[in-house]
């Protein structure tokens, strides 16, 4: 049943994942919900892992610094540049990663 639910969740999320620029991003930035992952992790399997409350993993990955809130001073530059992420919505949050 897990593994049904995840591969859902895998496809649903491949197919929602698209490019986005900041200001776009700006108004879930507002509201608390922009989540930022490294460039070494998968956007989608990370959005997967939320789907399915993968707490642990989450927890693990907040530890490495691989995920985190935007910060304040992140936004500013992300606003400046106007910068492009690849985005994916795990509601309530959006997860970004910056483009290469």
């Amino acid at each position: 049943m897990a593994e049904d639910r995840r591969e859902r969740l895998l496809q649903e999320y491949l197919g929602q994942t698209a490019k986005i620029h900041w200001e776009d991003l700006q108004v879930h930035y507002a509201r608390g919900a922009v989540v930022l992952a490294s460039a070494e992790l998968d956007l989608v399997s990370v959005a997967v892992e939320l789907g399915m409350d993968n707490t642990d993993q989450f927890q693990a990955w907040i530890d490495a610094g691989q995920i985190a809130a935007v910060s304040e001073e992140q936004a500013q530059t992300f606003f400046e540049d106007n910068r492009e992420f690849w985005a994916v919505v795990a509601a309530p949050w959006v997860l970004v990663q910056p483009t290469a």
